[in-house]
């Protein structure tokens, strides 16, 4: 069998739930007493994944909950963010501070009041609401909890994420809350144990032998190649009209993406700004990986203001399994843009396990929130996501409401799209910045050979043929969104194949994913450098070929952060990159076609690499097949990488003017 497995990484970052002094209980006494009216039950806020054939007991009356109570933004919230992010529009990149905008738009303080009036009253202890009235929390057992919320949690048998099942807890049927502040409610969170799903996808499988890092090998072990191309396999069952296939790649370095992605000037570094990494837990010696990734990829050392990283809470205490995922995501970054300033936050790994999202979600809103005057980074890259749509619909209720929040901000959210097929939350959302993956082929001279779309097919190499197992793909999420209409920035660049959904039972287009897109495949992948321990503690290099659309979300955040460099913040960028749909300043990636030469249709993996394979397979480029996907690779947007992929100084060209370009209504107040 296939012995390569998928790794995954990547949830996360800081959350400041600080306290709210002062809040006069008084202002919640002109309300009616929400105890007294009828509840009203809040539609999303159970999992689909739960029922009666899925129970398999009661949650323990006296395990501890924390529980949110997230507050709707007041009316114009979103029509702000949509104006100050529109090129032409008079308020376009008048930013609002954080403190401005919670001010504008954030709850009002009677409503918080009232919240946290009955949320005491029911039995919940320290009550409180986080930085800008986002939400109010409360820490309560299970019995008090399942009174309060009119529900019964319960233990679920269910699907765990990459296969088999897992046992979880959660509320049996929608919450119900007061109707006097229902409407006012988006969702509450806390009271189940679902986790949510990593997008990230590597092909690396076990830690070779250990190195000293100061005298680790600095490439990873043939066979395999440092360039597309340097090597091939000859002899080979024919496929796609040949026999000779290039070798897999060990993992390109920093001066190879660099190049390839036309960022070859010494001064395109991205100065000035700072990227933000969202993150569950802190890694394991950035500072010292980073420091050998740029000296094998010949980039300036890290200096000491290059790299911080933040911590939410109780950050590592309850370990941390996405080190991996944190140190691709930094690399990545610093690739792209050595001379910005890269922040990682690390969301509260035990607050991740015990209630679910909301380490990630205080980890956002801690960059959002920044210290009142300016939010922490105007670049945030994510890698993470909550799987397909089936979600339920509370927690994309409440990343709405954050990206809109950014939106106004002036922060661009860029979001994994997944490594699956299909469309995952909240890349589907519309104030997302979704970033699809690609397969490139880079040359012995550092350039692009050739890109097409992200979607492997394992093919068995059994002596004389082929063997198709049919494991599925190794896939860039994307596809057309079923709850999100299509927002106004895709109109006229989507195409209709693109903007209803194959059931074909929706009259209005919709929302396709993704919006841009960069490198992502493990194959023709990062190489990336890790600081690990063996088994007694002793640290090492880890030097592997990694991939999947986590390793593109922060591409794309460094390149960005290079087009800022010249002047301006961006903000929620897609209404821009989509306003150079089909120019120079984007590559058009184009499928694997029957004229496509049989060395750029798929690559050789041998046994001997324990990294990406483990058995004898050819990996075939942009295979779609419909048992997995609706998505294809096509001329001008496609669902695989959206309009295209940065094209060198020609996309950072045209950035620098939107970016520095300004409405002609009065600036907002900061």
């Amino acid at each position: 069998m296939h012995t390569a497995r998928r790794r995954r990484g990547a949830l996360a970052t800081t959350g400041a739930m600080m306290a709210t002094a002062c809040l006069v209980l008084a202002s919640a006494q002109a309300h009616a007493d929400p105890t007294s009216a009828p509840p009203h039950r809040l539609s999303g806020s159970v999992s689909p994944q739960v029922g009666p054939r899925s129970a398999v007991g009661t949650a323990s009356p006296t395990t501890p909950l924390t529980v949110q109570l997230w507050l709707r933004p007041r009316a114009g919230a979103e029509a702000a963010a949509s104006a100050i992010s529109t090129p032409g529009s008079s308020r376009y990149h008048h930013f609002l501070s954080p403190r401005a905008y919670a001010a504008a738009y954030g709850a009002d303080d009677a409503t918080v009041a009232q919240v946290r009036t009955w949320l005491t009253r029911q039995g919940f202890s320290h009550v409180r609401t986080d930085a800008r009235r986002s939400y109010v929390t409360g820490q309560a057992p299970v019995a008090t909890a399942q009174k309060a919320f009119s529900v019964t949690i319960k233990r679920y048998r269910v699907p765990a994420p990459g296969g088999g099942t897992q046992t979880v807890t959660s509320n049996d049927r929608e919450v119900a809350v007061p109707a006097s502040f229902a409407s006012q409610v988006t969702a509450v969170t806390g009271l189940d144990s679902f986790q949510p799903v990593p997008l990230h996808t590597s092909h690396h499988t076990a830690p070779r032998a250990a190195a000293s890092v100061r005298a680790a090998a600095t490439t990873a072990p043939p066979p395999c190649a440092t360039y597309y191309g340097q090597r091939f396999k000859s002899g080979l069952p024919t496929f796609h009209g040949g026999n000779s296939f290039p070798f897999v790649g060990c993992g390109y370095n920093a001066r190879q993406l660099r190049a390839a992605y036309g960022l070859t000037g010494s001064r395109e570094t991205g100065a000035g700004q700072t990227i933000a990494y969202v993150e569950v837990g802190t890694p394991y010696k950035m500072m010292t990986a980073l420091t050998r990734f740029a000296k094998v990829g010949g980039l300036p050392a890290p200096k000491s203001t290059s790299y911080r990283q933040l911590a939410i809470g109780r950050g590592d205490d309850c370990g941390n399994p996405f080190d991996v995922e944190e140190q691709l995501d930094v690399e990545a970054g610093y690739a792209m843009a050595p001379g910005a300033r890269h922040l990682l936050v690390g969301g509260d790994s035990c607050n991740s396990k015990r209630q679910g999202v909301q380490a990630i979600l205080d980890a956002d809103l801690a960059v959002l929130d920044g210290n009142g005057a300016a939010p922490l980074a105007t670049i945030v890259s994510n890698s993470w996501g909550l799987s397909s749509e089936s979600t339920p619909g509370n927690y994309g209720a409440v990343l709405h409401s954050i990206l809109v929040r950014a939106a106004a901000e002036g922060v661009g959210m860029y979001f994994a799209s997944g490594d699956d097929p299909g469309v995952a939350i909240p890349a589907n959302d519309p104030y997302a910045i979704a970033v699809g993956g690609t397969t490139l082929g880079i040359g012995s001279k550092d350039q692009r050979v050739f890109e097409t779309g992200w979607s492997d097919k394992d093919l068995y190499i059994a002596k004389t043929r082929y063997v198709d197992w049919g494991i599925g793909r190794n896939a860039a999420g994307g596809g057309t969104s079923l709850l999100w209409k299509q927002p106004a920035y895709q109109q006229g660049v989507v195409p209709a194949t693109d903007a209803f959904p194959s059931s074909g039972d929706l009259a209005e287009p919709r929302r396709a994913v993704p919006d841009i897109a960069a490198l992502a495949d493990a194959f023709t992948g990062i190489q990336q450098i890790d600081v690990a321990q063996d088994e007694k503690g002793r640290d090492f290099y880890d030097v592997f070929p990694d991939g999947g659309t986590s390793l593109a979300s922060p591409l794309v955040a460094g390149i960005v952060a290079v087009a800022q460099q010249g002047g301006g913040t961006l903000g929620f960028a897609n209404p821009a990159l989509y306003s150079l749909a089909g120019t120079s300043a984007l590559h058009d990636v184009l499928p694997v076609t029957a004229s496509t030469p049989p060395s750029r249709s798929a690559v050789y993996c041998p046994p001997s690499n324990d990294d990406l394979c483990g058995d004898p397979t050819l990996e075939v480029f942009d295979s779609q097949d419909r048992t997995y996907t609706d998505q294809s690779t096509r001329k001008g947007y496609d669902t695989m990488t959206g309009i295209g992929t940065p094209n060198g100084q020609a996309f950072v060209t045209a950035l620098r003017a939107l970016a520095a370009a300004q409405g002609s209504g009065s600036p907002a107040t900061r």
